[in-house]
């Protein structure tokens, strides 16, 4: 499943749902002790952007969620 299409089953959920989804999702991946440089949130707002306007060019779920967990693993092994 492409991100656009994650999106779009996203928007089909009650208000209530994508607010709860989007609590989980930052409590899972956002490390709030780790501040956003301006340059990583122009950065961020660029992507956001051409992703919205080019949703085609997204990355199928699948393969953010596997590179996801390996940069996790990586992450946790690193600070064993």
């Amino acid at each position: 499943m492409s991100a656009a299409q994650i999106l779009e089953e996203i928007r089909r959920l009650p208000r209530q749902e994508q607010d709860e989804l989007v609590d989980k999702v930052v409590e899972e991946f956002v490390d709030e002790s780790e501040e956003q440089s301006a340059e990583q949130i122009t950065e961020f707002e660029a992507r956001a952007d051409r992703l919205f306007r080019n949703p085609e060019t997204g990355i199928p779920w699948e393969q953010v969620r596997t590179e996801a967990e390996e940069r996790f693993k990586r992450k946790r092994e690193c600070s064993e």
